[in-house]
């Protein structure tokens, strides 16, 4: 397959609306349409092919990085696609690819489905505010809704360490600065420490991920800074526990008052199909963190955080499952989907029978 039919899929991924392009050697092009696979009326594609279509989209640098560790994530800007995240993997010896599209423009807040209390938490001068969720969540979506807000409203300099970049912000009333791992900085954590010294008011951490990482974004939250970040866990109280649970000893209890001081929202999010398979609805899970989240936190009493999100509706806190029953009331989501989703499936069965 040759450069042009390359082309050819990725204008047929466009056209189809896809998130995301499938190559795999002996299967046809697949591509992911409102979260669901769907497989071309095309022949199979063969391990040659494959190799040829990943030679075009590497240079020399990038193939021989492959070549050494299997495994490449990058960015690049196609000419049909735009900007475009390919990962490429190794299976049989081969390559193979997964294309992540990721659009030209923000979406608005309430094309996203997303909370008004996000843009509060976009306008805090200081603290960490952490997104999270499975694989595919769009939690880098809401990260770039946040850092638009901010560049379009606050006169800053944002800096953000991304692995890779999956959209690029111009200058409005901020200076953004999007460096991205092993193409700018060589690690999350050796950004995130050197990032300190370059003035920034609004840092963004693609994913925090180790200790090193953790510990560095926390002391930049503390010291006067915003940190916006993502994490993969699939609520509220495992973000916090994940957080939290990466240390032992000493430092753990250091870092459970640096995170009850510093923190000041977490938003759980995931991709839902709609009722009517069009599209993808988002659900979410947000907690503000007030004084009485704070010192949850702190006292390490995370069982009554559900309960402490149920009482706090009036500050903006959601509960993933009342965010699931209220989708499913507006017909957006099936009541299958709901209940496969929420994390106490009998709440929403109860609320269910009482509305009958």
């Amino acid at each position: 397959m040759s450069t042009k039919n390359l082309n050819q899929l990725l204008s047929a991924a466009n056209e189809f609306d896809a998130s995301d392009l499938h190559l795999v050697a002996g299967v046809p092009p697949a591509f992911r349409v409102n979260g669901e696979i769907i497989i071309a009326d095309e022949d199979a594609l063969t391990e040659d092919e494959i190799t040829v279509m990943a030679d075009s989209l590497l240079n020399e640098q990038q193939r021989k990085k492959f070549g050494e560790e299997w495994e490449l994530c990058i960015s690049l800007l196609h000419s049909v696609a735009g900007r475009v995240r390919a990962t490429f993997y190794r299976r049989n010896g081969h390559p193979e690819m997964s294309l992540r599209f990721c659009g030209d423009k923000v979406a608005a807040r309430e094309e996203l489905g997303l909370p008004e209390k996000i843009d509060d938490l976009s306008r805090k001068p200081n603290g960490l505010v952490v997104i999270t969720g499975p694989t595919g969540a769009g939690k880098t979506t809401t990260l770039n809704y946040m850092v638009n807000l901010i560049n379009n409203e606050r006169r800053c300099k944002i800096v953000t360490i991304e692995d890779p970049i999956e959209f690029v912000h111009e200058n409005k009333r901020a200076i953004v600065v999007q460096q991205e791992v092993l193409t700018d900085v060589h690690s999350f954590n050796r950004a995130l420490i050197h990032v300190l010294r370059q003035d920034p008011d609004v840092i963004v951490v693609g994913e925090m991920r180790d200790p090193e990482a953790i510990a560095t974004a926390l002391t930049a939250a503390e010291t006067g800074h915003l940190v916006l970040a993502t994490m993969h866990s699939p609520s509220v109280t495992h973000a916090i526990e994940r957080i939290v649970g990466v240390f032992e000893g000493s430092v753990q209890r250091q870092v459970i008052m640096q995170l009850s001081n510093a923190l000041q929202g977490i938003i759980s999010q995931d991709l839902l199909p709609a009722a009517d398979r069009t599209r993808r609805v988002l659900a979410y899970e947000l907690v503000v963190a007030n004084g009485a989240v704070r010192n949850l936190i702190r006292e390490n009493q995370l069982h009554q955080l559900e309960n402490m999100i149920q009482t706090g509706r009036k500050e903006g806190m959601v509960l993933m499952d009342n965010c699931l029953y209220d989708l499913y009331c507006k017909c957006a989501i099936t009541y299958d989907t709901a209940i496969s989703r929420a994390h106490h499936p009998d709440s929403i069965i109860r609320e269910k029978s009482r509305a009958v």
